[in-house]
């Protein structure tokens, strides 16, 4: 269900709009953008306009005017498509289509066929189709003057409407389908999630833009194999490997989608379920691309999405990666304080990283203090098995022990639990 023929290179013209207070350069860093989107999905840009209005027209975003001018433009770079940098409505599309003789899409169309040519697993492709029909179900139309439309009174229904009528009832029977299918898968890998939980490893996301190295990232630490390709949006589905820190621990680290800037509503949807990962992680490792030139916006735009499906609250250690090639890895390290910079590719900076994230995922552990009879070594021996001993000192009777655990270990202890501090802190015997 491709939104763009690949079987040519299409030409493109990319349109955007400043709308006080943007500035102008903030537009041109989006088109940017889009230019490497349009360039995934398989086409070419020959131009690009930039247009500075107060709001956008609610008839054909543009205005009249600009539109009349796009059209002159479109014949003279003999252009296939324009697309527009913010989601038009299906009223401006037709209206625009009209105008400029030639198809108008916006970005959300660019992004679902750039996700539609990557979809491997059955659960990536029905979550993009499902993303892709709820996108053009209010954009269907009649066909044309050929068949006559829904008239003005009682029996002047015409065949055009019925056909109309009968492809939207298509379109929900499969919308309808297809969210079985992806119930039916979410409640498999929630089961499967269970079974990771009960081995009470902790659970390592790594989120971030699109291409900023997060699956070579895994690759780096895991050896998962994952596929890696310079372009956006190369990984859709998730990959969870086991990693062993420095301390001993192991976690669990999942790759995730890439983010972008004004990532279509349908796709988080749809991607909803995939995206529970980040949701019940105990650390978010947010890979950051620091020869971007605005890694700043690109981390705002990240943390956006987080907070639209409810993971703004997940701790976050932030990774500025790509500092082989980058010298803005410093300047951004001290702009972030307790961030990290590295190299997926080189390996410079992932023994930081791991410190880092054993550190951080200590520090969001409960720290309590236990009274252990002699006659239960098996309680001892569970308590140093289970979770990081800090302090330990032994009496006439017992054994006094201080030890870092997670809610389930500290459940587990609760019988011999004296005393409770906070989380992360250590109290001397």
């Amino acid at each position: 269900m491709s939104l763009i023929d690949r079987s040519f290179r299409e030409k493109i013209i990319l349109v955007g709009m400043t709308i006080p207070p943007e500035r102008e350069a903030d537009t041109e860093a989006h088109l940017d953008e889009l230019a490497l989107l349009v360039d995934t999905a398989g086409a070419d840009e020959v131009a690009r306009v930039i247009q500075r209005r107060d709001h956008p027209d609610p008839a054909t975003y543009v205005g009249r005017g600009k539109a009349e001018e796009l059209r002159e433009l479109s014949l003279a770079v003999d252009s296939d498509t324009v697309v527009f940098d913010d989601e038009l409505t299906p009223a401006q599309s037709r209206n625009l289509e009209k105008i400029l003789g030639r198809t108008a899409i916006d970005r959300t169309a660019v992004i679902l066929d750039i996700f539609a040519q990557n979809a491997r697993t059955q659960e990536g492709k029905a979550q993009v189709e499902l993303a892709q029909l709820q996108y053009r179900l209010p954009r269907l139309r009649g066909r044309g003057t050929a068949l006559s439309q829904q008239g003005g009174g009682i029996g002047t229904r015409g065949p055009g409407e019925t056909q109309l009528e009968v492809d939207r009832r298509r379109l929900v029977r499969r919308m309808t389908k297809l969210e079985g299918e992806l119930r039916r898968l979410t409640d498999q890998r929630r089961l499967q999630r269970k079974g990771r939980r009960r081995g009470r490893l902790a659970n390592v996301s790594l989120v971030g833009y699109t291409n900023a190295g997060k699956s070579t990232l895994l690759n780096y630490l895991t050896d998962a194999g994952v596929l890696v390709e310079d372009r956006l949006f190369a990984t859709l589905d998730p990959r969870t490997r086991r990693l062993a820190l420095p301390g001993g621990e192991s976690v669990l680290v999942s790759d995730t989608v890439g983010f972008v800037r004004k990532l279509p509503h349908q796709l988080v949807e749809a991607f909803r379920s995939t995206l529970e990962v980040v949701n019940e992680s105990d650390l978010l490792v947010h890979v950051v691309d620091c020869t971007s030139p605005n890694p700043e916006g690109q981390i705002d735009a990240v943390r956006a999405v987080l907070e639209e499906i409810g993971a703004d609250q997940v701790p976050e250690l932030l990774a500025f990666n790509k500092v082989d090639v980058s010298r803005e890895a410093k300047r951004l390290t001290e702009r972030y304080p307790g961030s990290v910079a590295i190299s997926a590719v080189t390996g410079e900076g992932i023994d930081d990283l791991l410190v880092a994230m054993g550190d951080r995922l200590r520090s969001t552990l409960r720290v309590i203090e236990l009274v252990i009879p002699y006659g239960r070594g098996d309680v001892l021996a569970a308590v140093h098995r289970e979770g990081e001993v800090l302090l330990e000192s032994h009496a006439d009777d017992s054994s006094r022990v201080q030890v870092r655990v997670d809610p389930a270990g500290a459940a587990r202890f609760a019988e011999w639990t004296v005393d409770d501090p906070e989380p992360g802190e250590v109290v001397s015997p």
